[in-house]
């Protein structure tokens, strides 16, 4: 999934145009965006100052045939030479995953830009989440490392799908700072690994009572490579399977249905945000049991207009209820499980 486009004005640059250059759109990463357009920029430079001269009735002395070819080498050359540095800007690694900041990094899969307003302090990391060093980011988590599980993840939703994996990658750069900038298995993590996440050992044992439940479910993507992209322990939390396999997953597929109907079938944009509410008690001693898993979702259209809009949470465990309430009713609940204030959509979303 390409996560960010750039776009070149080349017809604003008089150089390009006169090369005739088109514009140009191109899947990166923002920290690339700078170093191409430059890329882009400087061949139009090129173009110009080596451009092969045409003999004309009005200039001479005419240029010989000799000198016409040495022209067009050099054109070739310059032209090679820059293409080349463009190839290798758009393979250069893109920042880092783990990031101080959502904005300007994968800010896209928030509602106009805005991650929720909810906890802050130095337990929280933001990720924007990749499934590799070369991938565009997929969503967007904002972890609890003490707790480690996550708060949320925020997310598109650009269709569904049915598309499952069985193994769980991790977040290395939670645990080791120099590890790699996207999701990789444990083996990636050569210190302190499991410090600051949840690792697969932490659920052994529970599986007769807990599922690892996901954020951002299967469900959701409509892509193999998407939906792969969503295992990864720091988009899941201890769940009910109970819960986790029954009324959850309805109410998942319902949103999916009417989203992709009443919302992506009209041209319109939908957003979401999945997450949790800690409880007080461990698997493991390690990794903490929600209380409550909620979600909440937004529809826009292409004046980012709020059309649809709508909020669910359920208890994590045997009972098996799910309850749907509006966004303002989740936001005072999350306020006041969180101690602070909660708002899933800081750009309020109201249909």
């Amino acid at each position: 999934m390409c996560s960010s486009l750039l776009y070149c004005n080349t017809s604003a640059n008089p150089i390009l145009t006169k090369l005739k250059l088109p514009d140009l759109e191109i899947c990166v990463q923002s920290a690339q965006i700078r170093l191409i357009c430059a890329v882009i920029h400087m061949w139009g430079w090129f173009g110009l100052k080596f451009k092969p001269s045409l003999p004309s009735h009005k200039s001479q002395p005419v240029i010989s045939k000799k000198e016409l070819y040495i022209d067009n080498i050099s054109f070739f050359i310059m032209k090679l030479l820059v293409s080349a540095f463009l190839l290798l800007a758009l393979s250069y690694p893109a920042t880092a995953e783990v990031v101080e900041s959502f904005t300007g990094r994968c800010d896209n899969f928030f509602f106009k830009g805005q991650p929720p307003i909810g906890p802050t302090g130095d337990q929280y990391k933001k990720i924007c989440q990749k499934k590799t060093q070369a991938g565009g980011y997929e969503y967007a988590t904002l972890y609890d490392t003490s707790r480690r599980i996550p708060v949320y993840s925020a997310y598109k939703f650009q269709g569904q799908g049915n598309m499952r994996k069985t193994t769980w990658d991790i977040e290395p750069q939670l645990d080791d700072q120099n590890g790699v900038d996207f999701m990789a298995s444990e083996g990636t993590v050569r210190n302190g690994l499991g410090r600051r996440q949840a690792v697969n050992e932490d659920y052994t044992g529970t599986a007769r009572v807990y599922d690892k439940g996901h954020l951002l479910p299967v469900k959701h993507r409509n892509s193999q490579s998407c939906a792969v992209a969503t295992f990864t322990l720091t988009n899941a939390a201890p769940q009910h399977k109970t819960f986790n396999r029954g009324t959850w997953r309805v109410k998942e597929a319902e949103v999916a249905d009417t989203l992709t109907t009443d919302c992506l079938n009209r041209g319109f944009h939908a957003h979401i945000v999945t997450g949790v509410v800690p409880g007080n008690t461990n698997i493991n001693r390690r990794v903490n049991i929600p209380r409550y898993f909620w979600s909440a979702y937004c529809c826009r259209d292409n004046n980012n207009r709020p059309k649809l809009s709508g909020a669910f949470y359920g208890k994590n465990d045997y009972t098996n209820r799910v309850t749907s309430i509006s966004i303002t009713s989740l936001d005072a609940r999350l306020t006041r499980a969180y101690g602070t204030g909660f708002q899933v959509f800081s750009d309020k979303c109201s249909s």
